[in-house]
């Protein structure tokens, strides 16, 4: 394959990137994640980590990340379930809804100013959960029969665990999708929806930010529809062999974002891209 040729923007390159299978493993960095983000700390770029994940909190999961050795602060983390409340709160503000999901929905629903509640609600908004349970699942189906609206934070169907794959928003949203009729209407990436909200929390244009993520499926999709070149790194879950059957690429691939220190300024400058 041959890399896309981008012109350096006039104005510095701001950065959204995915957090697992880019900065981190399961619970481990990877490695040069931590001096990619000290580069980019030193140099005050402008950056945020996108995740899907919205069980956490951002308090929470800066802690986590933390404890891999990577201090990122709390504004500079954006989930889905941010993306999702957000949503809401400019579509019906004041609005209520029935959640599905832990603290870190739950907190955002609440910071959007929305009422939780199962009494006849504006929206079903579902998340994720270690513990999906059968009495919230039939109330979720209930509530959108009757006229409530769905939404979901994200449609990834499985997610990791130390034991294995667990079913994540996108598989338990098939399901209540298969027993009411009513497609969820789905916040986080590929949504280009979810990246402009986190550009516009950090005051960035897609012309001059760059896509880093590790699956062709969400995080490249997700940047190309969203205006911004984007980076594919080795590290996750996509490989080259992978990218040969989508009939979009990456504007570059790289082996891991330790390709990008010492680039940060123009990232296209990387000596030896994967290709």
């Amino acid at each position: 394959m041959v890399p896309v040729t981008v012109t350096q923007s006039p104005t510095p390159w701001s950065y959204l990137m995915d957090m697992d299978g880019v900065l981190v493993h399961e619970e481990h960095i990877i490695p040069g994640a931590d001096k990619f983000i000290a580069e980019l700390t030193a140099r005050d770029a402008n950056f945020i980590v996108v995740t899907n994940n919205p069980i956490y909190t951002r308090r929470d999961l800066r802690a986590r990340l933390r404890a891999t050795g990577l201090d990122i602060p709390e504004e500079r983390i954006w989930t889905s379930a941010l993306a999702t409340a957000q949503f809401l709160h400019n579509q019906r503000p004041g609005g209520s809804a029935f959640v599905i999901g832990e603290v870190g929905l739950t907190t955002a629903m609440h910071e959007a100013g929305y009422v939780l509640t199962d009494r006849n609600p504006d929206y079903v908004v579902l998340g994720e959960t270690r513990n999906y349970s059968f009495e919230q699942i039939t109330t979720a189906i209930r509530l959108i029969g009757a006229g409530s609206r769905f939404v979901a934070t994200n449609p990834d169907p499985t997610g990791p665990s130390r034991a294995g794959v667990l079913p994540a928003a996108g598989a338990v949203a098939a399901l209540i999708e298969k027993a009411t009729g009513r497609t969820p209407y789905f916040v986080g990436k590929p949504n280009p929806l979810m990246m402009r909200s986190a550009m516009r929390a950090i005051g960035a244009h897609s012309e001059n930010t760059l896509m880093i993520g590790d699956r062709m499926d969400t995080d490249v999709i997700a940047g190309l529809e969203s205006g911004m070149p984007t980076v594919l790194v080795m590290t996750g879950i996509s490989t080259l062999e992978t990218v040969a059957q989508y009939p979009f690429r990456p504007t570059m691939a790289i082996n891991s974002v330790a390709d990008l220190i010492g680039n940060t300024e123009d990232p296209f400058k990387v000596i030896a891209p994967v290709w």
